[in-house]
């Protein structure tokens, strides 16, 4: 049983009439009225029992962005329901409105919208629905939690999908539909064409010359079909926040738009997250599914407070990838972790094609330029010792032949789609 604000009303109408009588009979008399009225309330009011709810909607979302989910209510009671409903879900899926307000006869139904704007990844189970029905004359009535089992994927919010457009164009120049050939060691076999003067010598096609009149040299595209594993480091690193947001988003937004590219390309896309163990795995998907896919393992992921272990980071790729492929690793450039991994990494160099890519910190920079008081200038040295760290890290890495994109969380995405476009136009994938 519930009350509501009118019985509070009568309460205290009713002290009013007793105050004026001052006897104990209307004292009596006044709570002898309202906990009739109360009762009869309760008695007419429809039962929640016979309310049946349903969820249906969207159940995948983009975070920041808003999505609707649709709650029906059917009255299979006898009496008319006059009820408030409440859609419950957890704050972080920010679920508007609150409350509605229902007036059913017996034997109908409604469907009300929910608005949702989570402010979190992951999976948003719906809560109970909340029925509470109210008498005729207002005072009360009866509550009850109804269950309409409903789960919402909350998706990175892909906000890198900018900078698809300006690449996508890069790659079609590459690909040879605007016509730009591009020759070096490693890329397929375009075309046959005749040799003009200043051709390589060393493209001359001489088995197809001898049976023409002209000799004829082979133009070359770049690679595709080829396969990329992008590895996302979810260790205790990736927890930190660089402008509002984690560096593991950071790096999922710029892995998003490496993936979107790469299917684009025809190029083979995987995924693999992995700290103290493998958190997430998407390999084999087709070209139309990948996408969704790795997206779809994205939302679950959350940074753990364990130092990555490279060893099986390397070992994992290794034994995924047998023929030889780029791999891209989002990790930080942390000069302890990297060195201490160094010989891991260096294998996995052997064997494949390496790219580091890290979420710079953009306070560093503004850091490193103050210097208006004391406690500035020893801002700027810290920030200049863990720049010059940095830099040593990625010269290091560099002589090993990994390449190394260091970014901020805003330059990342397209520094990375860059730095693959420029893999294959140089044939080096």
């Amino acid at each position: 049983m519930i009350l509501t604000g009118r019985a509070a009303l009568v309460a205290v109408l009713g002290a009013v009439v007793v105050l004026l009588f001052g006897t104990g009979l209307a004292l009596l008399a006044a709570d002898a009225v309202l906990l009739a009225l109360i009762a009869i309330d309760v008695m007419l009011a429809a039962s929640p029992r016979r309310v049946a709810v349903t969820r249906s909607g969207d159940s995948k979302m983009r975070l920041g962005q808003a999505g609707t989910i649709m709650l029906s209510v059917e009255n299979s009671g006898r009496r008319r329901l006059k009820a408030q409903v409440r859609d419950g879900w957890r704050p972080s899926a920010c679920a508007t409105p609150a409350r509605s307000e229902v007036t059913l006869p017996a034997g109908r139904g409604v469907t009300l919208t929910t608005t949702l704007t989570p402010s979190r990844r992951g999976d948003i189970a719906g809560g109970a629905v909340t029925v509470r029905s109210v008498g005729p004359l207002g005072l009360a009535g009866r509550q009850r939690n109804l269950t309409a089992p409903w789960t919402v994927r909350v998706l990175p919010p892909f906000l890198s999908r900018k900078h698809l457009p300006a690449r996508l164009a890069r790659l079609r120049e590459l690909d040879g539909q605007h016509r730009s050939l591009i020759r070096g060691q490693g890329t397929e076999f375009d075309s046959l064409r005749t040799y003009v003067l200043g051709d390589d010598v060393r493209s001359i096609d001489w088995r197809s010359s001898a049976r023409r009149a002209d000799v004829l040299i082979r133009t070359w595209r770049p690679e595709r079909d080829r396969r990329i594993v992008i590895v996302l480091d979810t260790g205790r690193s990736s927890a930190g926040r660089i402008g509002g947001i984690t560096r593991l988003d950071a790096s999922m937004d710029a892995a998003l738009l490496l993936a979107a590219l790469a299917v684009r390309a025809g190029d083979r896309t995987d995924l693999i997250a992995v700290d103290r163990r493998v958190r997430a795995r998407v390999t084999g998907k087709g070209r139309n599914e990948v996408l969704a896919a790795i997206t779809s393992e994205m939302a679950l992921l959350e940074p753990e407070l364990t130092d990555p272990d490279l060893t099986l980071i390397a070992a994992t790729v290794l034994g995924l990838a047998r023929q030889r492929c780029l791999v891209v690793l989002m990790t930080d450039l942390n000069p302890a972790s990297i060195t201490q991994g160094l010989s891991q990494l260096r294998s996995l160099s052997a064997r494949h094609h390496l790219l580091i890519a890290s979420v710079a910190d953009t306070r560093t920079d503004e850091m490193a330029a103050d210097r208006g008081s004391t406690a500035a200038v020893y801002n700027a040295a810290a920030a200049l010792r863990a720049r010059a760290a940095r830099a040593q890290v990625s010269a290091l890495l560099r002589r090993y032949d990994i390449d190394v994109v260091d970014a901020t969380p805003d330059e990342l995405p397209p520094a990375l789609a860059d730095a693959y476009l420029s893999l294959k136009a140089a044939g080096r994938l």
